[in-house]
């Protein structure tokens, strides 16, 4: 190239605003925030290494667990699918929204839906968020406020994956259960849940051995499922504890299978 040339492109290139590069390559784990009925959430958006805004991408929405909750904005990307992408980030080519749940409250409760599904719908626009393609999952806490919004929108996601989650809640932690229970005019929200999830596949996740959730709540759930005629997968781990997710989102077949699920709609 001449040099006239390279001098003229090295030129045009300092022209191009230094925010407008950063913009361009800004990937990895991202610092987001939005304001929902005047109360502003801060929340984390993982965007893959290779992102090109000229397509479509799978998004996932992660909801944690108690032990995250808080208003830092951070904490909810150590444990879990946070956890799993760091250990094998070429594994999950997804947009990944995690927002945070704080500390006095609940997934499950309406308000903490509704930043998480706020949240979700800018990082769609935001990153050229595949519509077809948007799933959720949580574990613990997340897992029940999974059940809640799959049962209160039951055509927004293409599958869900639900770890150590339920439906009612456990004794030192009642709170966490889902708005069927709650609900005086269902008799089994269990059976309504699932009629509601209707064939949306769904992947249940829980350990033999947990003893913050029981393991009963996955296994009647499933068989609710079952019995409903849903496209259903259920793993339990024997002689695992509480933490199931980690064993959870590194198998080996959960992202193919996440892959193959589209809105028919």
């Amino acid at each position: 190239m001449p040099a006239r040339y390279a001098a003229l492109s090295l030129t045009l290139l300092t022209l191009v605003p230094a925010s407008a590069l950063a913009r361009k390559q800004e990937t990895g784990f991202l610092d987001r925030a939005i304001t929902v009925s005047g109360r502003t959430y801060r929340y984390q958006v993982f965007v893959p290494y290779n992102w090109d805004k000229h397509k479509k991408w799978p998004v996932i929405l992660f909801l944690h667990g108690a032990g995250e909750r808080g208003d830092d904005g951070l904490l909810q990307t150590d444990v879990g699918l946070g956890h799993a992408i760091r250990e094998q980030v070429a594994k999950f080519p997804f947009v990944m929204v995690m927002p945070q749940c704080p500390k006095e409250k609940v997934w499950t409760d309406s308000e903490m839906e509704a930043q998480a599904l706020a949240a979700l719908d800018r990082s769609v626009k935001e990153f050229h968020g595949d519509s077809q393609r948007i799933y959720l999952t949580g574990l613990s806490m997340g897992g029940y406020g999974t059940w809640d919004i799959a049962a209160k929108y039951p055509h927004r996601f293409a599958a869900y994956i639900a770890i150590c989650g339920g439906i009612h809640g456990p004794e030192h932690f009642k709170q966490i259960e889902v708005s069927l229970a709650r609900d005086p005019q269902v008799t089994d929200a269990y059976a309504e849940t699932a009629h509601r999830v209707g064939k949306t596949p769904v992947w249940i996740f829980h350990g033999e051995a947990d003893d913050s959730v029981p393991v009963e709540e996955s296994r009647k759930m499933y068989a609710a499922l079952q019995a409903a005629g849903a496209n259903v997968k259920y793993t339990e781990y024997p002689g695992v504890g509480h933490k199931s997710w980690d064993k959870a989102y590194a198998e080996p077949e959960l992202v193919p299978w996440l892959l193959s699920q589209r809105l028919l709609h």
